[in-house]
């Protein structure tokens, strides 16, 4: 049993009923409720949260105190943690404001570590919505294809070690679950990792969507703690030779298919954070309609020194 289970009259920490390499942490509605009324009596606002940076490391500061017991700490050794490295959380109902759940978000990643700019919004998150119709240039908003797995913060130069999703709406939507691997549950990871072009640094360029202008080149596969981790995304990879090219589509394919893929289910208003360098994400596709409308956010970041 993981060391992290535990019971009390704040928190209850368990398996997550899909994956034992998920924590589903439930915070008591009291906690909640009290972290809420002091970011409310503190009128704290997202625009606040935004334009002044050290306020997210505060109000993570209040969730802290909130729960008690070293919770920040925790967090961290849970996404630190190779045998689990992601937990989900949320808000157990108390608010439906989607104010609130950026600002609860902002709390719980700021226990991790500090969140990366995030150049396609120009902010330290990302908002956005999946729709019926879409002209984007990647597959984050393409609602019925299949968005393959991958890390996040290929193309830019700066550490993400990890990820945060949330959802914010949902409407209309069948099927869009978020697909997730932990790269010791790949079947294929030797296969991949101990070929000839598993340590080759393979070139990402942004689409214009991301606004980002540099040329990245990243190790496809890298060694921490003596386990290996992987750095991947098949839309912006420029393999150099055919080799390459196929390399990468054998290795997407094994991923996308390998039998330990959860597809996790989320309510509203809670959120998944997964350690990105040894947990794989994408989204199955939604079934149509043409009144689907899901939101979501993402906050990406680097560990505390």
């Amino acid at each position: 049993m993981s060391r992290f289970i535990q019971k009390n009259s704040k928190v209850e920490i368990n398996y997550n009923e899909q994956s034992k390499r998920l924590l589903d942490i439930k915070l008591s509605q009291e906690v909640v409720k009290n972290f809420l009324e002091r970011i409310r009596q503190e009128g704290i606002s997202v625009q606040h949260l935004e334009y002044t940076p050290y306020e997210r490391q505060v109000i993570a500061s209040y969730l802290d105190e909130e729960v008690g017991n070293d919770f920040g700490n925790m967090l961290r050794e849970i996404v630190n943690d190779r045998e689990t490295g992601g937990f989900t959380i949320g808000l157990e109902g108390v608010s439906k404001d989607t104010d609130e759940y950026v600002i609860f978000s902002t709390a719980v990643a700021h226990l991790v570590g500090i969140s990366n700019f995030d150049s396609m919004t120009g902010k330290y998150y990302a908002r956005f919505v999946v729709k019926d119709t879409d002209a984007s240039d990647s597959y984050l908003r393409q609602a019925y294809r299949l968005f393959t797995m991958h890390t996040d913060g290929t193309f830019v130069n700066e550490a993400t070690d990890w990820l945060l999703m949330m959802k914010m709406v949902e409407e209309n939507a069948v099927g869009g679950e978020s697909r997730l691997l932990h790269l010791d549950d790949w079947a294929e990871l030797d296969k991949f990792y101990k070929s000839a072009l598993g340590e080759h640094k393979f070139q990402y360029i942004a689409p214009p969507s991301k606004n980002v202008q540099e040329v990245v080149y990243r190790k496809l596969f890298f060694l921490k703690n003596n386990k290996p981790c992987i750095c991947f995304i098949d839309q912006f990879a420029y393999p150099e030779t055919i080799d390459e090219a196929k390399f990468l589509k054998a290795l997407s394919h094994s991923i996308e298919s390998d039998k330990n893929v959860i597809e996790l289910k989320l309510n509203v208003g809670n959120l998944v954070v997964l350690n990105n360098e040894f947990w794989m994400h994408g989204r199955a596709a939604f079934e149509k309609n043409p009144d689907l409308n899901r939101e979501l956010l993402r906050q990406r970041g680097h560990f505390y020194e």
